[in-house]
């Protein structure tokens, strides 16, 4: 079992638990980023986001190397680099095991997308509720401006230092 496409199928599924152990990380992180958001916690936010920069682009660099580990693998097998047809040519048992790590990467990276997507929604939300906070300071403060140029004289350095 020491042949080297036996060393190539120990590398990727090395990958892959190296992946999954991450996304756990980052899945906690994440989660901890959704409370944050929740409640509007800004400082725990900024506090947050470098390590889940950190684990993002360390997951990145174990997907580009779990790449080119199942496209040698692949070249290795005459296989299409994809995973049915390296489970295809892989023998049996070798082939449900792979499978199953790739099962598990597959399952964990829907849920790390499906938290990026709801903490997204709510940075979105929270960005529209401060967009429509602004607008009505501004449509106030026009307002307010409207009043009191009734009420004085049009001497327009006045006007424009208010402006300004």
């Amino acid at each position: 079992m020491n042949t080297p496409m036996a060393k190539q199928i120990k590398e990727l599924e090395k990958l892959w638990w190296d992946w999954l152990s991450t996304a756990e990380r980052l899945l906690r992180s994440l989660h901890e980023q959704t409370a944050a958001l929740t409640l509007r916690d800004v400082a725990r936010v900024e506090r947050i986001q470098p390590e889940l920069d950190t684990m993002m682009a360390h997951m990145e660099e174990i997907d580009h190397r779990a790449v080119e580990c199942a496209r040698s693998l692949a070249d290795s097998l005459n296989a299409e680099p994809n995973l049915q047809a390296l489970v295809a040519a892989l023998p049996k048992d070798q082939g449900m095991q792979l499978q199953s790590v790739a099962n598990r990467v597959i399952v964990v990276g829907r849920n790390v997308q499906q938290i990026i997507a709801k903490n997204r929604r709510l940075i979105e939300n929270e960005l529209e509720t401060v967009q429509g906070t602004v607008a009505l300071v501004a449509r106030e403060a026009v307002e307010q401006n409207r009043r009191y140029d009734r009420s004085t004289p049009a001497d327009p350095n006045v006007l424009v230092n208010r402006v300004a």
